[in-house]
């Protein structure tokens, strides 16, 4: 197994600043590639192992495409979702089972409430109960599930490590990144999750941001249908309010995060970034991968300077804004 990056290694990303002082700091590690494919921006250490968590889920999306699952529309997006849970999210999630004859019992993920405020208000109000099919990453179980009946492979174990799917979603995205897989964790929803350099995960994104729907290769062509249906359905990726889906909306870039302040981007021009904040916290990620972007000219100042408003970004006191969470990259 390769080693993680070290404190030592990391590089300042954001600083959280108060009445004109810095109270906290972000560190990590980012890279940003050129439309083209090559490193333009290195900071921390990229080379190093990281564990992608929900940012390796388009990946992963592609890769149940390429086995043969019927995929398309908002069943795809939802796929490659971390949603927020919300009536419209759950009802596609049941459809994706049912699409496949199986309920959401078949589903393996934890229970959880919903993420959307107001769904789980609505939700306890009454009387519910956490559900599976409410979880963020239900789609991307439920597709799993559906892959599996595609192929005639057992739906009890789908999660194991050595069942057909997964080994099949590995090989993917060894294929994707060009690298072999260092280690392989259990994520948080129970699924296998691969440990990869940014610098892997970069190149895997930009592979499937830059291919195009009406490309003559099968996986070119799956991977721009799946980046297409997320920037033509913004709501699947997360959820109203929420980051990945401002940016896709507002901007139309291909936006994923993942837990433990993982953030991977695709601009429309090809531009790519991923990076992981050492701390675990995502809350500086979205604003300093679209600054990124900005720095190779992918996005101008003033639609960075625009979604950053509708970011949760500014520093309260006394029910005021006295200061922001600001990048330094």
């Amino acid at each position: 197994m390769g080693q993680t990056f070290s404190v030592d290694s990391a590089a300042e990303l954001a600083v959280v600043e108060r009445s004109g002082f810095i109270e906290s700091r972000h560190a990590g590690s980012a890279v940003a590639l050129s439309p083209e494919g090559e490193v333009r921006i290195s900071l921390g250490d990229p080379d190093a192992l990281i564990l992608p968590r929900s940012s390796m889920k388009p990946l992963q999306a592609l890769a149940m495409l390429t086995a043969g699952a019927q995929l398309d529309g908002v069943h795809l997006g939802l796929a490659t979702a971390s949603h927020t849970g919300t009536d419209r999210h759950a009802e596609v999630v049941r459809a994706i089972l049912s699409a496949a004859g199986l309920s959401e019992d078949d589903l393996q993920c934890p229970a959880a409430w919903p993420e959307d405020t107001d769904t789980r208000t609505e939700v306890i109000r009454e009387l519910g109960t956490p559900e599976r099919i409410r979880m963020n990453c239900s789609g991307k179980h439920a597709a799993m599930l559906f892959t599996c009946r595609a192929n005639g492979w057992d739906t009890d174990t789908y999660l194991d490590p050595t069942h057909p799917l997964q080994v099949h979603i590995r090989e993917v995205v060894e294929r994707l990144t060009g690298s072999r897989v260092g280690a392989t964790a259990v994520d948080g929803c129970g699924a296998p999750v691969f440990a990869m350099s940014l610098l892997s995960l970069a190149r895997a994104v930009h592979r499937i941001g830059t291919s195009s729907a009406s490309s003559p290769f099968a996986l070119h062509r799956l991977a721009g249908t799946l980046v297409r249906t997320v920037l033509d359905e913004p709501w699947t990726i997360q959820g109203p309010g929420k980051p990945d889906t401002i940016i896709a909306q507002r901007l139309g870039v291909f936006s994923k995060g993942g837990a433990e302040g993982v953030q991977i981007m695709v601009a429309p021009d090809g531009t790519t970034v991923a990076l992981k904040m050492l701390d675990g916290s995502g809350r500086a990620a979205p604003i300093v991968a679209l600054t990124l972007l900005e720095r190779l000219g992918a996005l101008t100042a003033a639609q960075v300077a625009d979604v950053s408003t509708h970011l949760s970004l500014a520093v309260t006191g006394g029910g005021k804004d006295v200061g922001s969470i600001r990048p330094t990259v």
